[in-house]
């Protein structure tokens, strides 16, 4: 990408009026998707993002910006801008003149790829997306649309700053979304399955594209004959995978320090103590090989690595950057990242999850006599700063005398983060994370959310 000679003079430019720390994020993200839609393909769109980023810090003031040019003269002339917005005396401050020294760093890749999605063709790709369109179309005579979508992005990275580091890393993603729509009687229901993996092609060795459009069509087809579910307090058994898209959204943003530095968290000075129940153990953990969050490093250079959140219902820690650290007095503990280098970069998650817990799957259900089965959970909205949150049930059936019975649509969760860990009774044995895009300050990032089944002993479930 850029030359270390190159990067030197733009941290040290940038340096120029006093600023404490200077850092450069240059970019170039190579991205394809290919839709298809009933049964042909509608768009292939290739896209190549390539720029500079450049930010400096003063104590806890920021100053960012952006360049599309890779040029000598356009980088200098960005940098000096950003030197200038700090207080536009040029040569004043402590780090005026500062040297700075660039040793390059490996830090290493746990997430192997052996097929790059780049280079291959066109024609192998939409055999895979014809084989799950196919697989969906094939479920039910009632499912009257499919679509697929195949996305693949080769992000790449290099981090240099006046610290010295000077590092760089190589992002592989790979994500099927289909999406069925089952008619019947003039009213439609939609399911959707979505899988991603932070690994190329080989992903479909693991995850067969006729199984992601089934498990769409089935979706839809359940649903379409579901009823109402009535609103009411009652207990909820939610599922694994993208179940854990409550604790991201209602409690995860929360302990991000881009809220807590801030005072703008329902966790705000709690490290240490008793936020949730005693069996519940939360972390987030970017060291997954080739999980669809994880990171060999985070957007500041810093290794990912495995936090532990909460452990035994006791917090430990935040998901911290460097610049919120200042503000906490906390060190950044590779949670930093951004959408690209347009976007300001900030703590975020990787791969959230509640982690297996001491009951048996089949004990949670038997223990509810009457309430909500959750099997999938839908979108919704969530405030950071007191965790109030409501989303909705994408798939959910009526539990009676502990026996999972009929399929009710129109359910909605409605609680506030802070209760509903405290109500987390029960945690299951089987951990599974679903694959979502998150977005926040510093735009829209691949992320992981999980958990095993667990019980919630009361919440309010909005209905018919």
């Amino acid at each position: 990408m850029l030359s270390r000679k190159l990067l030197t003079e733009i941290l040290q430019t940038a340096m120029s009026t006093g600023a404490d720390f200077a850092e450069v994020f240059s970019e170039r993200t190579l991205e394809n998707q290919i839709l298809l839609i009933d049964d042909r393909v509608d768009a292939i769109t290739d896209r190549l993002i390539s720029g500079v980023g450049i930010r400096i810090l003063k104590g806890t003031r920021c100053v960012t910006g952006s360049c599309t040019s890779l040029e000598r003269s356009d980088l200098l002339a960005c940098a000096r801008r950003i030197a200038d917005a700090l207080d536009g005396a040029s040569g004043e401050g402590a780090a005026a003149g500062r040297t700075v020294r660039l040793t390059e760093r490996i830090f290493g890749d746990i997430h192997p790829v052996r097929i790059v999605p780049h280079t291959a063709a066109h024609g192998a790709k939409i055999d895979l997306l014809k084989e799950a369109n196919e697989a969906a179309r094939g479920y039910s005579a009632g499912i009257a649309q499919v679509s697929a979508k195949l996305l693949d992005v080769d992000h790449n990275i290099l981090i240099a700053n006046s610290d010295g580091l000077l590092t760089e890393d190589r992002q592989i993603r790979t994500r099927m979304v289909v999406s069925a729509v089952a008619s019947k009687n003039g009213e439609n229901q939609s399911g959707i399955c979505s899988p991603g993996r932070r690994m190329g092609l080989e992903m479909f060795e693991q995850i067969r594209p006729k199984d992601i459009g089934t498990e769409a069509a089935r979706q839809a087809t359940v649903m379409l004959d579901a009823g109402y579910i009535p609103a009411g307090q009652i207990p909820v058994a939610i599922e694994n995978g993208f179940g854990g898209v409550i604790f991201h959204e209602a409690c995860g943003h929360s302990l991000e320090a881009s809220c807590v530095s801030i005072g703008q968290s329902q966790f705000c000075g709690k490290l240490g103590q008793q936020i949730a129940n005693e069996k519940v153990t939360a972390l987030d953990d970017g060291t997954i090989p080739n999980a669809w969050g994880s990171i060999n490093i985070d957007d500041e250079g810093t290794p990912a690595q495995r936090k532990v959140l909460i452990e035994n219902g006791i917090l430990k820690t935040y998901m911290v950057d460097k610049l919120n650290g200042r503000r906490m007095g906390l060190e950044g503990n590779g949670s930093c990242r951004r959408q690209s280098y347009q976007w300001d970069p900030t703590s975020r998650m990787t791969n959230t999850f509640i982690a297996n817990g001491p009951d048996k799957n089949e004990d949670i259900i038997a223990s509810i006599e009457y309430g909500l089965y959750a099997k999938k959970m839908g979108g919704g909205s969530v405030n950071p700063a007191n965790g109030s949150f409501n989303f909705a049930v994408a798939e959910g059936y009526i539990i009676r005398n502990g026996k999972i019975c009929e399929p009710v649509r129109g359910a909605s969760l409605i609680g506030k983060g802070s209760d509903i860990l405290m109500n987390i009774d029960m945690v299951g044995q089987n951990l599974e994370t679903a694959q979502g895009m998150c977005g926040a300050s510093s735009g829209s990032i691949p992320t992981d959310v999980g958990q095993p089944l667990i019980r919630v002993s009361s919440i309010t479930v909005g209905g018919r």
